[in-house]
């Protein structure tokens, strides 16, 4: 317990504000859809710490895969998502209304493009198969964005649809000529050299950022909850800052690592703190969007740009 003491004390403080304000006002539910991203792990870690308990949230963490998340969030069995920046604008075109509240994270190298080793360059794909998952997804738009880069299009490769943690396996055990995976199973091929070579990552093309949006009808209802969301994850941060291993561990396990291994993927991308998502939200994300929605036009995504401005809820972190 004695490495528990500082983790354990904020925690234990925020379990025992939740539980004494229980018989004193209700909680709001909220179900969030993520998936096993290792960007996301905040989000369990503020539900499993108690912060969210603390700050009058009862959390419902649902993991779904991004293809899905959409259609949960249609039929309301989730009120909020955790995605990446491009999916809301598809998200958007297929009539699922959304508002981003605040950002998550951004990848500096945690997603990326495997090929067999004697693939010199992503110009080689042209005609060989690629796993990813199925177009609407971050890892299909990471293919478009990075053959789009290289003067090619996804009409130039054949994309077998598979998740990324299977597309990350399939490789390994030898089938596919390449494949677009993220961490923590980018780290799987990492660690096995002899199958293949990580060709392009993040830092080469850096487009994969990560929200959390919801539903306009739960953000006019729930506006308090939707800011201690956001105040939940700022605070999530805080916390891996004052006991990293114990928060590595915690958020590790839930994706079945160990906190060392959860810690090595983590080191390929950067959470976003309140500074950051001020900043992010007052040019970058307007400035990607924009990009991304001529990206997704272009490959038969979406049949308008929408109006990005329908797509942001920025007062949480900018202010009103």
């Amino acid at each position: 317990m004695t490495g528990f003491k500082r983790f354990g004390a904020v925690a234990g403080l925020g379990l025992a504000a939740a539980l004494a304000a229980g018989g004193a006002q209700a909680q709001t539910k909220i179900s969030i859809g993520i998936s096993g991203w290792t960007g996301f792990a905040p989000l369990v870690l503020a539900k499993e710490s108690g912060i969210f308990a603390k700050n009058g949230l009862d959390v419902t963490i649902k993991k779904i895969p991004q293809k899905d998340r959409h259609l949960a969030m249609a039929s309301g069995d989730i009120q909020c998502a955790a995605t990446t920046v491009e999916t809301w604008i598809v998200w958007d075109g297929a009539g699922v209304k959304t508002k981003q509240i605040f950002q998550l994270d951004k990848s500096y190298g945690a997603d990326g493009m495997v090929t067999r080793n004697a693939t010199a360059s992503i110009k080689d794909l042209k005609g060989k198969t690629v796993a990813a998952s199925a177009p609407g997804t971050s890892p299909y738009f990471a293919l478009a964005w990075m053959l789009k880069e290289n003067g090619m299009s996804v009409k130039d490769v054949t994309v077998v649809n598979m998740e990324p943690g299977p597309a990350a396996q399939a490789f390994i055990a030898g089938q596919n000529d390449a494949a677009l995976t993220y961490e923590p199973y980018l780290s799987a091929v990492r660690d096995k050299p002899e199958a293949g070579k990580i060709i392009a990552t993040t830092l080469d093309y850096p487009m994969v950022m990560d929200t959390v949006g919801c539903t306009p009808a739960f953000l006019a209802a729930n506006d308090t909850a939707a800011a201690a969301m956001a105040k939940s994850y700022f605070e999530a941060l805080e916390l891996i800052k004052a006991d990293k291993d114990k928060a590595f561990g915690i958020m590790g396990a839930d994706v079945k690592q160990t906190g060392e291994q959860f810690g090595k993927s983590a080191a390929f991308l950067r959470w976003s703190d309140e500074a950051g998502n001020k900043a992010f939200f007052s040019g970058e994300w307007q400035a990607f969007s924009a990009k991304a929605a001529d990206l997704l036009l272009e490959i038969g995504l979406i049949k308008a740009k929408p109006d990005l401005k329908d797509l942001v809820e920025t007062k949480y972190v900018v202010g009103k």
